[in-house]
């Protein structure tokens, strides 16, 4: 089977006259005249009014940027976008001391959530850094549930994250 290039020009028994404006590994993206643009899969029919000779690439740009998401994801400390919950943005943590005397400590809400975040980012590069290490199976197994007993200190700011699954995770109970 040939695959058509982009600017291929088609017709189609439901959508009418189209051009193909991109291809991935399992469809076209056709842009048709009156029905805008639809994903049509290879197999399926198609009149070629005029085929385009252009190399085809059949793996599309998204497909490659996710694969290359979760290499890096996989393989190096790069820290995934976490945003605060919105009634949070713009917001400001107060520290008061009991004793009047002494002064207040005023800390923007945001800077503050964004230091909570970094060390939930270095705390899975440790548990990864001790998975993949060369300890005795029962020193790994220590130190991750020390790093699970850490994780479950840290709940108390789950308040702050906007999405539930980026929030801290503790020990579960049985």
């Amino acid at each position: 089977m040939n695959i058509l290039g982009i600017g291929s020009r088609i017709s189609h028994k439901e959508y009418g006259k189209g051009v193909i404006t991109n291809v991935d590994n399992q469809q076209y993206w056709v842009t048709f005249i009156n029905n805008g643009l639809e994903t049509i899969i290879f197999n399926e029919e198609i009149e070629i009014i005029e085929a385009s000779e252009n190399e085809v690439d059949t793996v599309s740009f998204f497909d490659v940027e996710q694969s290359m998401m979760r290499l890096l994801k996989k393989y190096s400390d790069v820290s995934e976008v976490v945003h605060i919950g919105d009634k949070w943005k713009g917001g400001k943590l107060i520290l008061e001391p009991n004793d009047t005397n002494l002064k207040s400590k005023e800390i923007k809400i945001d800077d503050f959530f964004h230091k909570i975040t970094m060390v939930r980012d270095r705390l899975r590069v440790m548990e990864q850094k001790v998975n993949s290490s060369n300890l005795e199976e029962q020193e790994k197994i220590d130190l991750q549930q020390y790093i699970t007993r850490i994780y479950g200190s840290l709940t108390t700011f789950n308040v702050l994250f906007k999405v539930k699954e980026q929030q801290f995770v503790g020990q579960k109970s049985k």
